[in-house]
């Protein structure tokens, strides 16, 4: 049971040093590249969500219009 309390302990050492070592190897964006991502994204979801919208209006308009002609 100890030796596997000190494998455990050794493999969590391990991981958080590669994790170290993983970590500054990373390229960060500066400022400026984060916050031409941030615009980008921002347009993307309302852009998606007006499309998502008007293609949500014309289905329930379908959709109502076909259970209208058949409740009759």
């Amino acid at each position: 049971m100890a030796d596997e309390k000190k494998n455990w302990i050794e493999s969590t050492k391990d991981y958080v040093n590669d994790l170290r070592l993983e970590m500054r190897r990373v390229s960060w964006p500066n400022r400026k590249q984060v916050e031409g991502t941030t615009g980008v994204v921002i347009f993307s979801v309302f852009a998606f969500a007006a499309y998502f919208f008007v293609v949500d209006s014309v289905v329930g308009k379908i959709v109502k219009g076909i259970l209208a002609f058949f409740s009759k």
